[in-house]
């Protein structure tokens, strides 16, 4: 299901998603969503009794070469291993997907006419055409578009079809739905076509496998130029009114429940146009500056990416890479039930308590 929002392809080359530890055919009565995987999470996993653990940032990012339990690392997993936790990963792939975090964390700002930013991986279309007898036209088109086929902008289920008529000749070997063995058939069909994402493709394929009749389906699949979905971290949006950077920065700390944030620019400067990319956003400033942002929201800027900002005329608010990514906890557990309840699970969703790892003073 997390796969379903968050495909694991539109994750980083660098990164490391999906399953950490642990097995896909377990059964879970319990899930745990955590923001990290550290020693604090492994207490409340056990306290709990979880059976899953979903987090944000992996595990393992890199391939180990052995697993040593009396390192870091390996304390954890030995942990989780001997209490039969299964662990999960969704990271960059999670940062950049449609509903990902930074378009729950611009939400979350209160900004408005929320857009990705406008360089990105683009999600390549898919024109999907399908040859169906009239008496499953319905039952083949509602199960495509539920899949995820048949959205343009704001519009779903957005179809075509054309009546016709169909011929076939079942060979031996072969139990034709309609028709006989070595007799020429005539069918009144519909060609029904629509339009599929590349990452929603296998869902709309197998939806359509399970529900059409014929024991052979005949579709067509064409790449599209139309331009899909950009994929990236950066979301953008405008304030529903300018206001000063130091009020915006007021309203950062406010919205995110931070203690404070840190400010690059004139705290008098008039800001509407925003840009967020959660987590490490200093390779984004130049992007957000080349896109008319007047602040960029973000963490982990280094002493230098604040003088790169202030050169480029860019505000920045640092909202610490904590700051910007503990809200993903609260983002995939509303999910979890969400999806539990439609589905008809019976599991109980907990959100784990976690602190900052740096603190002042």
């Amino acid at each position: 299901m997390l796969e379903e929002h968050f495909p694991v392809g539109l994750a980083e080359e660098w990164d490391n998603v999906g399953l950490q530890l642990g097995s896909c055919q377990k059964e879970v009565s319990r899930v745990m969503v955590a923001l990290d995987t550290d020693r604090n999470t492994v207490r409340q996993v056990q306290e709990k009794r979880v059976d899953l653990l979903v987090t944000h940032h992996p595990l393992f990012f890199k391939s180990v070469d052995s697993l040593n339990f009396d390192t870091p690392q390996g304390w954890l997993a030995g942990e989780l291993t001997r209490a039969g936790v299964t662990v999960y990963a969704a990271h960059t792939n999670l940062d950049a997907a449609p509903g990902g975090l930074n378009q729950f964390l611009a939400e979350k700002l209160g900004l408005e006419e929320i857009t990705p930013f406008q360089r990105g991986r683009e999600e390549h279309l898919f024109k999907l055409v399908v040859y169906i007898p009239r008496t499953h036209l319905e039952e083949v088109r509602e199960a495509i578009c539920t899949a995820g086929a048949g959205f343009i902008g704001s519009y779903s289920d957005c179809t075509f079809r054309v009546a016709g008529t169909g011929t076939f000749m079942p060979r031996e070997g072969s139990h034709p739905f309609i028709g006989e063995v070595g007799r020429v058939e005539e069918v009144e069909e519909y060609r029904l076509e629509t339009v599929v994402p590349e990452r929603r493709l296998s869902a709309v394929l197998g939806a359509m496998w399970s529900v059409h009749p014929y024991e052979e389906v005949a579709y067509d699949l064409y790449r599209l130029s139309n331009r899909g979905i950009i994929h990236t971290p950066g979301r953008r949006g405008l304030l529903p009114e300018p206001m000063n950077l130091n009020e915006l920065a007021e309203l950062v700390k406010r919205r995110l429940n931070l203690p404070y944030v840190l400010v690059v620019g004139d705290g008098e400067d008039r800001v509407r146009q925003v840009g967020v990319v959660s987590g490490s956003g200093a390779s984004f400033l130049r992007q957000a500056r080349a896109e008319g942002l007047d602040v960029l929201v973000t963490g982990d800027l280094k002493y230098h990416d604040a003088r790169d900002a202030e050169a480029l005329g860019l505000n920045v608010i640092d909202a610490g890479h904590y700051g910007t990514e503990i809200v993903v906890v609260q983002l995939l557990a509303g999910l979890l039930q969400r999806e539990a309840k439609a589905r008809k699970w019976g599991i109980e969703v907990i959100e784990a308590s976690s602190q900052p790892p740096v603190r002042l003073a």
